[in-house]
């Protein structure tokens, strides 16, 4: 019998690819993902300068250990119970690395993760931007008790 877990892997990735055809749809992704484990407070940058656009959402959620950090990045894992499959991350992740860029995740169990995407905005695999604003107010209609910050730095 052969492995099944590659082809599902790069059919869900495709599939989702797909759907996540522009960087704030990613940021909305991630964001609800904060809220989902405890955050009250939410703040995505963008920092933009000629050539790169730095993507910074930090939260003050319920934060992860160093092992579960290093699971974080794997579509295969997720700390949700009703899914097995965790591919906010690892798709953001795949969308730096396309560009040429990189994400870096920090998390401190109890105080919160901070996520930064670094994307090569020239390069031909840089997605579109999208429409933030109509992320932000999706984001702070849904959970109105939750902090939603934005900050745009032009460099």
């Amino acid at each position: 019998m052969r492995n099944l877990k590659k082809p599902l892997k790069e059919l869900m990735e495709g599939w989702l690819l797909f759907k996540m055809k522009d960087l704030s749809l990613h940021i909305l992704d991630i964001a609800e993902n904060s809220i989902k484990s405890g955050a009250k407070k939410v703040l995505i940058k963008l920092i933009e300068s000629k050539d790169i656009l730095t993507l910074v959402i930090e939260d003050d959620g319920k934060g992860m250990d160093e092992e579960t950090m290093k699971k974080a990045l794997s579509p295969f894992f997720s700390t949700k119970k009703t899914s097995k499959y965790g591919l906010g991350l690892p798709l953001l992740k795949q969308a730096c690395e396309a560009t040429g860029g990189n994400l870096h995740l920090e998390s401190e169990l109890g105080k919160g993760t901070k996520v930064t995407a670094i994307f090569y905005k020239n390069h031909i695999d840089m997605k579109p931007l999208g429409d933030i604003s109509a992320t932000l107010i999706s984001l702070q209609s849904a959970q109105p008790d939750i902090e939603i910050e934005f900050d745009y730095e032009e460099k």
